[in-house]
């Protein structure tokens, strides 16, 4: 009976975890693309619209590499930790172009957590030498937030870092954006993004049941130890 007991409750954690773990953004590490070393991002990437002007997706390993009309100064990280292919976006307000998605199925009045990598850097092809601020300017449905902005010295390199905001859904369906956002104009401020993940945060009501669960696996298996111990003695 025990055993019936803490296998309703492994499969109701197993479920909640199922629930926690699923990542609503289609292509959030944009490896589906054709695209083999580094180029523009609009028209390239599956699962993602816009991208437009100076907003590339780059292969690992590309981001300093000096090729092509996109290049940063380094040395930078050959992937961010996610891996694989990457955006690297001009924040500058005359150059930028706004990524987006459309998220379907969310519950109204829930709340969702967005995870992201991001990074910066500086355009290598321009000469113009000044120090610049690189951040990306995130919407979902009618929030928006921003991220954590780098300030960066000329030629400077911002290291990958993990973002985490939290959005409550107004409607079953919105649009992500991300916008890159740097300063000042004309010199060549660039945000890098990768790893983008949105998931369903829990109510405390899941919480709860993935608590008592995990409490009653363990308490039946505590048990069934104590059963074969006692049994050996007899």
């Amino acid at each position: 009976m025990r055993m019936a007991f803490a296998l309703s409750a492994l499969l109701s954690i197993t479920g909640a975890n199922a629930v926690l773990a699923s990542n609503l953004v289609a292509n959030g590490s944009f490896g589906s693309t054709t695209v083999k070393g580094k180029e523009r991002f609009e028209g390239n990437v599956d699962g993602s619209s816009g991208g437009g002007n100076l907003t590339y997706i780059a292969a690992p390993g590309t981001a300093d590499d000096g090729e092509g009309e996109m290049s940063l100064y380094g040395p930078f990280p050959r992937t961010s930790p996610d891996g694989g292919k990457f955006v690297i976006a001009d924040g500058d307000e005359p150059y930028r172009d706004t990524i987006w998605q459309t998220i379907a199925g969310l519950t109204i009045g829930a709340v969702y957590e967005l995870n992201f990598f991001q990074a910066a850097g500086q355009w290598a092809g321009r000469p113009y030498a000044a120090d610049t601020t690189e951040s990306w300017r995130v919407s979902f449905g009618e929030e928006t937030k921003q991220s954590d902005s780098y300030n960066l010295p000329f030629q400077g390199v911002g290291a990958w870092q993990l973002e985490k905001m939290r959005f409550t859904a107004t409607s079953t369906s919105q649009v992500l954006a991300f916008l890159a956002d740097g300063t000042p104009s004309g010199a060549p401020p660039m945000s890098l993004l990768d790893g983008v993940s949105l998931s369903a945060v829990p109510e405390p009501s899941t919480w709860a049941m993935m608590v008592t669960g995990r409490a009653a696996v363990g308490g039946a298996m505590r048990a069934r130890r104590s059963d074969r111990r006692a049994a050996a003695l007899v």
